[in-house]
């Protein structure tokens, strides 16, 4: 398959990411199988789709109030359409498919890379939320630069052509995180030199496109929304990853003392994050070029979290501790026998050092520029929030 049509097949959805975005991520990697639980961090997205297409034509309203949200079949984009829908607003859709059936959403379908492809979705749109993204979990670097960057690159020349006046893009708050702990971190900390891994290389290289395209004299502004570990009901990750692991006996082993404090941010939290910032962008707003952290504000131990969402669908959390400094060597002489064995077979494991990283430090960010700038506040506690998205999944109810 040709790149062109690689980038038709995985792109879409979000973040931010992941959680972009922190996403899931799984620790399961022969002769560790046995030894070490399967956990994930992930942004969701869309996956297949059809050539570039107009789905439906509606009735257009004031200016101000049309929008275009760019990923918008994909998990975090479905649930913003419907948020700005909820709110008045005439919503389009760009994605590579039409993952569901809205008739006050108008559909686009094309190619994210292609100028051409964005124009038509983008006539008359004041604002654009950019929330595409292919799955980390895809590992084609190749793509992820194309998606990423190249993407990134072509919706801020279509925006400008289009003259849309609001980019909002979902960025992740993971785009500075190089594996050490980050507690309260703010927005004015350096990208990490170091990324995580490549995809979030490839975030960095996004935000900073988008907050460099931020130009209030000419009536484009720009700013980079960094959600952390988003979760909710339609997540098609994060709960059925966890649940299919507990089912396989992968989920018994706690990374570290399990006190390791994480953000993770329910997706109605991160849509009202993206909604104020589009609505309050403008030329003199504080907002113009910044990233904002959009969490929960509530950071909670990673493997605390994991369990909640595993007793509440009626399976056994887990309980045996593995020493962090045992599994992080472990991922470190993985990485070295990989590394030796790759003349001969390409290898790509999920147990890395930077993914025990992930699962054992802490991370966990400040929300107070949002809070300040622009009157953030989360509406859905965690509580409340752990338990919308396991009521969301009955089919996944472990059997009496």
């Amino acid at each position: 398959m040709g790149s062109k049509g690689q980038i038709k097949s995985f792109f879409s959805g979000l973040a931010a990411s992941p959680i972009q975005e922190c996403c899931f991520f799984q620790i399961s990697c022969s002769p560790l199988n046995k030894l070490l639980s399967k956990t994930v961090f992930g942004l969701i997205m869309s996956n297949t789709g059809n050539r570039h297409k107009r789905c439906r034509a509606l009735p257009t309203s004031s200016t101000s109030k049309k929008c275009t949200v760019i990923g918008g079949s994909g998990f975090l984009g479905q649930h913003l359409v419907e948020h700005l829908v909820e709110k008045g607003y005439s919503v389009t859709v760009f994605d590579i498919r039409k993952s569901f059936e809205n008739d006050k959403v108008q559909f686009f379908l094309g190619d994210l890379c292609s100028k051409e492809d964005l124009l038509p979705a983008l006539q008359g749109v004041t604002m654009v939320f950019h929330c595409a993204s292919p799955a980390p979990s895809s590992n084609n670097r190749e793509l992820f630069y194309k998606v990423n960057y190249l993407g990134t690159k072509a919706v801020v020349e279509a925006c400008k052509e289009a003259g849309v006046q609001k980019l909002v893009l979902t960025s992740s708050a993971s785009v500075v995180f190089e594996g050490t702990d980050i507690k309260d971190g703010t927005e004015d900390l350096p990208y990490a030199k170091k990324p995580i891994d490549y995809y979030t290389e490839t975030k960095i290289l996004q935000e900073k496109e988008v907050l460099s395209a931020n130009d209030p004299a000419r009536n484009f502004c720009t700013v980079a929304i960094r959600p952390h570990g988003i979760f909710g009901p339609r997540d098609p990750q994060l709960v059925p990853i966890l649940v299919q692991a507990a089912r396989s006996g992968k989920m018994k082993f706690i990374i570290g003392d399990g006190k390791n404090l994480v953000d993770f941010t329910f997706v109605e939290n991160v849509v009202h994050g993206h909604i104020l910032a589009a609505e309050q962008l403008r030329r003199d707003s504080p907002l113009c070029g910044k990233a904002f952290h959009i969490t929960n504000d509530e950071p909670v131990p990673f493997w605390e979290f994991l369990s909640r969402i595993l007793m509440g669908l009626g399976y056994e959390a887990p309980k045996y501790h593995i020493p962090y400094w045992l599994a992080y060597c472990l991922a470190l002489l993985l990485s070295l026998v990989v590394m030796l064995l790759r003349p001969l077979v390409a290898l790509s494991p999920t147990f890395t050092p930077m993914r025990v990283a992930l699962a054992g430090t802490f991370h966990f960010y400040s929300c107070e520029r949002a809070k300040r700038d622009m009157g953030y506040k989360p509406l859905v506690g965690l509580k409340e929030a752990v338990a919308k998205t396991v009521e969301s999944y009955p089919h996944l109810r472990r059997a009496a």
